[in-house]
């Protein structure tokens, strides 16, 4: 990330002084320079509603002047929200004020009577930071939005995903790497006799148990071992029988999940009562 000469000789620089001599002299120097964007005032009253009007690069802010000093203006400039940088270069001719305008926010001085050469690095210098940081904020604010979008599309193609297994099948089921059930959406608990884990709900988890006898505990096993393989499986029928000498019939299809990391970190799949489809 690079800051151009062009850039710097185009940034927007406010002088404030209440001497017509001072603000003379730097536009002068500013020009000569080959600044093409420096305005001034003689009224630091002016300042505040000038810079959120005109968001300058660098405002070169004399520390004492009548009804107004520098110090009072830096203090309104910080109510500025939409800027959280500070860019001003105090004139001062009072050694004793440097430390205390650095204190105030001030991120560089220039000292009376003016040094030329070292009134342009500095101004120079400055401005260099400046559009570097506002050329930082404006990168993180495009990442910003792009992180936001991508959220956004991630979440429309889950909601999309969501809505397409729950038209195609009974319920959709998630287990963590445990393989506990940890999320489930439709009416799967009352289909398998799932139950809630009053533990796990008490820590505030969704954490399911199979709590109902009768499965085939051949077509378990079987399914216990493809899931214990990490191996997706589709249309995989198991059978419970029921108390009252009925059977149920499932078929159920589900895929295992992994993070960034290539770790497993459960499954998730669709089912349907075989019983009741045609």
């Amino acid at each position: 990330m690079m800051i151009t000469e062009s850039e710097i000789l185009n940034a927007s620089i406010l002088i404030v002084d209440d001497q017509e001599s001072n603000v003379s002299l730097l536009e002068q120097m500013l020009s000569g320079a080959g600044y093409t964007c420096v305005t001034s005032t003689m009224n630091p009253r002016e300042v505040c509603a000038l810079h959120r009007k005109n968001g300058y690069d660098l405002i070169l802010l004399d520390l004492q002047m009548p009804g107004m000093d520098g110090f009072q203006v830096m203090e309104g400039l910080k109510t500025n929200i939409t800027d959280s940088y500070l860019p001003v270069l105090v004139i001062t001719a009072q050694p004793g004020h440097k430390l205390r305008a650095l204190q105030a926010g001030a991120k560089d001085f220039i000292s009376k009577p003016f040094d030329l050469i070292e009134v342009r690095t500095r101004i120079h210098n400055m401005l260099e930071v400046r559009l570097l940081y506002k050329k930082l904020e404006n990168h993180n604010r495009m990442l910003e939005q792009v992180v936001e979008e991508r959220t956004a599309e991630l979440r429309e193609s889950e909601a999309r995903y969501r809505s397409l297994t729950e038209l195609a099948s009974d319920w959709y089921w998630e287990q963590d790497e445990n393989m506990n059930f940890t999320k489930v959406s439709g009416p799967v608990l009352e289909m398998l006799g799932i139950r809630v884990d009053s533990f796990a709900e008490d820590a505030g988890n969704t954490r399911l148990s199979n709590s109902v006898a009768g499965w085939n505990e051949e077509e378990r096993k079987l399914l216990q071992a493809t899931i214990a393989a990490r191996q997706p499986f589709l249309d995989f029928l198991f059978t419970r029988a029921n108390a009252d000498g009925s059977q149920q019939t499932f078929r159920v299809s589900g895929e295992p999940m992994f993070n960034r990391s290539s770790h497993f970190i459960g499954y998730r799949g669709i089912g349907i009562e075989q019983t009741t489809k045609k």
